[in-house]
């Protein structure tokens, strides 16, 4: 607890530090009053109700959607009141909700619809939060259009094993897989002789999700024993799946009616907070083909694996919007591309420059060795959070809403493994 509470009050100093250049950054982009990049404005504007408020990935959203002419309500759970998008000139209004796990939900969030004549549903979606975005749905139809898959769909995309099975079905390629609801079955388990395994929980694992413990033919103890370790049992399954090495790549899609309307790719690491478009026509073709086949409508996420051979594999699927959106800061047609039938495939512009998180990147520029490295990707990115024709949010999520979490975090003695400015969040044990 001490040494947390160290942690914590080190990260308030560090952060009170850098306030005044933020002030005056921000105090600056005020006073000039900027344009912003685009202005698509039109005849047909709706109200998008955008849950999720507490990730950049709701700001940039709510953004392109005020730029295409179109009024946005943001709303997020109680805990994170304090997000600095509530502050953004994009948000016409803000309301807070009960957590997507409380049974009130879904309730909440049609109040809000009836409120403020609503009339499309974009959930940004926390991985704790998709199936009851999903189950929301159900009461919302008929009061909005909602851009998220029904019920069945989302848990079917959301447990590793089923969309494994179902990417198969497809034939499509995926890791060798086995669904594991007891310790037991990794003893009986036929490792191919020469390949490695990982064990993944099928639930959201904050994080345990980046233990990627090898479990080979050669190694039957130290299997049984980590298996054993993790708690897996038929309440709380597993997946078993082929570690292949190679490059890593992430995707984000929205789909309307099994048509890819909106599409990124970049390359993935375990904890990702840069962004680059990049082109890998055999994952677009995977994607296309996955999301034609199931005629599903909203948001798909998946990332990939690219073997020393070429070859790629679908990992895994995320029925939520991926952070990878940022890229699309300066693109005037990802708005239409999400409401509208029938719209071309939108990518980002030639023009973009890669996301980043500036305090990411401050804090790796101060703790790795490759410095020159991190500052051609500051210098030739930009922040994902900043923009100078809406700078309040960057003020107040970096001195607003993550400090008030580290206050809190503090007053209650709970632990934290890292500060993620992308999704506006301290990563705890059991979080969301």
């Amino acid at each position: 607890m001490v040494s947390s509470a160290v942690r914590t009050v080190g990260a308030l100093a560090g952060l009170l530090a850098t306030l005044p250049l933020d002030l005056a950054v921000v105090g600056y982009s005020l006073a000039r009053r900027f344009d912003p990049p685009f202005d698509t404005q039109g005849s047909s504007s709706r109200t998008i109700l955008i849950s999720g408020g507490k990730m950049t990935k709701a700001l940039q959203l709510a953004r392109s959607f005020h730029l295409a002419g179109h009024r946005v309500v943001l709303v997020e759970s109680p805990k994170y009141r304090f997000t600095g998008h509530r502050f953004s000139r994009a948000v016409d209004r803000f309301y807070c909700v009960p957590e997507p796990t409380d049974l009130g939900y879904a309730k909440a969030l049609r109040d809000v619809v009836v409120r403020e004549g609503v009339d499309v549903f974009v959930p940004v979606a926390s991985p704790a939060a998709s199936i009851h975005d999903a189950d929301a749905r159900n009461v919302l139809d008929g009061y909005c259009e909602v851009v998220h898959a029904d019920s069945e769909t989302v848990r079917m995309l959301d447990d590793k094993s089923r969309f494994s099975q179902m990417a198969e079905s497809m034939g499509l390629r995926v890791p060798h897989w086995k669904r594991i609801t007891d310790p037991q079955q990794i003893d009986t388990f036929d490792f191919t002789p020469g390949r490695e395994y990982i064990l993944k929980r099928i639930a959201y694992n904050p994080v345990g999700r980046m233990d990627l413990t090898r479990l080979s033919q050669s190694t039957p103890e130290r299997n049984a024993a980590f298996a054993r370790s993790l708690g897996i049992d038929e309440g709380d399954p597993w997946i078993l799946q082929e570690f292949i090495s190679g490059q890593e790549y992430c995707t984000h899609g929205t789909v309307r009616g099994g048509a890819l309307q909106v599409y990124a790719c970049c390359k993935s690491s375990a904890f990702q907070v840069n962004y680059e478009m990049i082109d890998k026509p055999e994952i677009r073709s995977w994607v296309e083909t996955f999301v034609k086949t199931l005629g599903v409508t909203g948001q798909l996420s998946f990332d990939f694996i690219e073997a020393s051979d070429g070859q790629v594999y679908a990992i895994e699927c995320n029925p939520r919007t991926h952070s990878a959106i940022t890229m699309f800061y300066d693109h005037p047609e990802l708005a239409a591309a999400y409401l509208e039938d029938g719209h071309s495939v939108v990518e980002p512009t030639q023009s973009s420059r890669p996301t980043y998180w500036i305090y990411h990147e401050l804090w790796r520029l101060l703790t790795e060795p490759q410095r020159r490295h991190r500052l051609r990707v500051i210098l030739g990115g930009t922040d994902a959070v900043y923009e100078r024709w809406d700078p309040l949010p960057y003020l107040l999520v970096h001195h607003l809403q993550i400090p008030s979490l580290l206050l809190k975090n503090l007053k209650s003695g709970r632990g934290w493994t890292r500060i993620d400015f992308n999704i506006g969040k301290l990563v705890e044990n059991g979080g969301d």
